[in-house]
């Protein structure tokens, strides 16, 4: 399914053009003649990779049926955009249509841009090793399946898509629990949890020491374990825990927490398979796009 036929994606667009059209644009209806055709191109300033093709019609058919889009060979969602100015897409049709929508469209493709083009300068640093690179739930309120979806254009992964999907027993839901005492009570919980009718997608758990995780190694239907704030030299002694019990390609190992481009590449080389990195999301800057008449 296309994001643009997400149900909240629909409704953000509409809440997007809402939030600047209001009653209309006063200023294009000084236009002499706001039914005109008319053309633009969609510029790409900087260099980076695209992402919102699969967006971008539906943000400019809320504006009129009659705005049209067609695409260049650059205007592809993953393309890198190497040679600035980058002639992206030629959108035509009633003058004032257009210019009513280009600041939101802009507004979507910029953002969604700019997380395509973080991933994958992350997803770079880590090539040639056995770890991908995942986002998070930090992503811009209502904005969940477009940022995910852009990450997925830069060539990066998507964790899980909120809490009720999958399942991620975090540090506050094991709060109070002495570590000899953590494998029973996730054995616990994953019980309820096999009782519901709807199964997560996945299980993981997340661990603040070497000691929580062997402990929790021991424990059947983990699908993954999130290694919080591990040091580089921590992650490598727990990938040897972990492939000494022989359950490499049983249960991964996630590094989390404070990782950055400079030090994710020590990271994926101690053996984990996952990397969660927030800053993907939450820390990316928009792509400087244009919407140019011609």
């Amino acid at each position: 399914m296309s994001v643009a036929e997400d149900e909240g994606v629909r409704r953000l667009i509409e809440l997007a053009k809402n939030e600047d059209l209001g009653r209309g644009d006063i200023s294009s209806a000084l236009l002499d003649d706001p039914e005109q055709a008319a053309s633009f191109h969609l510029i790409a300033k900087r260099r980076g990779v695209f992402a919102g093709r699969e967006i971008a019609p539906a943000v400019l058919a809320a504006y009129g049926p009659s705005i049209e889009i067609q695409w260049t060979a650059a205007g592809v969602d993953g393309q890198r955009l190497d040679t600035p100015p980058t002639h992206l897409a030629t959108v035509r049709g009633p003058l004032g249509a257009v210019l009513a929508a280009e600041r939101v469209v802009l507004n979507f493709l910029q953002r969604l841009c700019g997380v395509a083009t973080l991933t994958r300068t992350y997803v770079e640093a880590v090539a040639g090793t056995h770890a991908t690179i995942y986002d998070t739930r930090k992503t811009t309120p209502g904005w969940r399946a477009l940022e995910k979806y852009a990450v997925r254009c830069g060539g990066g992964n998507n964790h899980r898509m909120g809490l009720h999907d999958a399942v991620l027993i975090k540090d506050n839901h094991l709060a109070g629990i002495e570590t000899d005492r953590l494998a029973h009570r996730v054995f616990e919980m994953l019980n309820r949890s096999s009782a519901r009718d709807v199964q997560p997608t996945f299980v993981e758990v997340e661990v603040q020491s070497l000691a929580q995780l062997a402990g929790l190694l021991h424990v059947v239907g983990i699908d993954a374990i999130l290694l919080d704030n591990f040091s580089v030299p921590q992650l490598r002694e727990a990938v040897s825990l972990r492939d000494g019990l022989g359950l490499r390609g049983k249960v991964a190992l996630e590094a989390s927490g404070g990782i950055t481009l400079q030090t994710v590449r020590a990271v994926a080389a101690t053996g984990v398979e996952r990397i969660s990195v927030g800053a993907i999301t939450h820390s990316a800057v928009a792509l400087d796009l244009s919407l140019d008449r011609v």
